[in-house]
């Protein structure tokens, strides 16, 4: 199957500061991707190459099989872009965009535009000015949707809906355009919303993709351990495995986030340990801050 989205050893850096380090990164159709990172991690950097805005230094990025730095106004009309604060004519009303859409879009459906307006009781009567951030955000993602795009890409699209607002519409949109075979790459420090809508997760951090994986696999991957060090001539240990992420000291004892423990990795932590407990589950963002931060104490 060929790859809807493609980035091949792109770099880009701004001054002395390389902020993408040679990402390789691939989405196929009816695929959700969700690109997290820490503020300046390089995400709006490469999302803006992937649509042709911005040019790599080196490496190459791909949409739907056509260079990005080489799309035409058809092969645009096959991408969805939707961005924090998307700009909408506030002059107008939701019925004249969504008339200026059909007029100017040859993929919009009107239907569906209507339909997801009205599922969001956004009445098409109101000026675009006399709407709040969050149903701007929400006209802007269903006009996007409605142009039944063979990929979508959002740049923390849903920072200005309420929990609500993100759930009814994040869901409903993505789940319907990946059904039709829609490639979906967003950015979001919403955890919780990628929790339950991407398939797989990447994580930028120093420019480069420390995390390409799907979300439950790369559950399965990662645990944490409580760990109370042995005492060696009244001193306790270091906890020193391979695969360690992240150790956060608790007064005597650590937290201890692992990756990929085998038995001998098993073993090698309880030679040190008077105590280590039953592996737990963290949650995305749990698991974001251990790939992100590394080791840190706490008294």
């Amino acid at each position: 199957m060929t790859n809807a989205i493609e980035f091949r050893g792109v770099r880009r850096h701004f001054g002395q500061q390389e902020v993408l380090r040679g990402l390789e990164l691939a989405v196929k159709p009816g695929e959700v991707f969700a690109l997290l990172g820490r503020n300046g991690s390089g995400k709006t950097t490469a999302l803006r190459i992937l649509l042709g805005f911005l040019k790599p230094h080196e490496g190459e990025a791909f949409i739907l099989g056509r260079p990005s730095a080489a799309l035409t106004s058809a092969d645009r009309e096959r991408i969805g872009y939707v961005a924090e604060g998307q700009h909408l004519y506030p002059e107008l009303r939701v019925c004249d965009l969504l008339r200026f859409e059909a007029e100017t879009r040859t993929r919009f459906e009107p239907a569906l535009a209507e339909r997801e307006l009205a599922r969001a009781g956004l009445p098409l009567e109101k000026h675009v000015w006399h709407l709040s951030r969050g149903q701007r955000a929400q006209v802007a993602l269903i006009l996007v949707a409605a142009t039944s795009p063979e990929v979508l890409v959002f740049d923390d699209p849903a920072m200005g809906l309420d929990v609500v607002m993100r759930r009814q519409l994040l869901d409903t949109l993505i789940e319907l355009l990946a059904e039709r075979g829609c490639a979906v790459l967003f950015s979001s420090h919403i955890l919780t919303d990628v929790e339950r809508i991407a398939d797989r997760v990447g994580i930028l951090h120093g420019g480069a993709l420390i995390v390409d994986a799907p979300l439950d696999e790369l559950k399965r991957r990662v645990q944490k351990r409580q760990w109370i060090p042995r005492k060696v001539n009244g001193h306790g240990a270091e906890p020193l495995v391979d695969g360690l992420l992240r150790a956060r000291k608790v007064s005597e004892a650590y937290e201890l986030t692992l990756l990929d423990l085998d038995e001998a990795r098993e073993a090698t932590l309880r030679a040190g340990a008077t105590h280590v407990s039953e592996p737990l589950v963290p949650d995305l963002e749990e698991l974001f801050l251990d790939l992100t931060t590394g080791t840190e104490n706490s008294r």
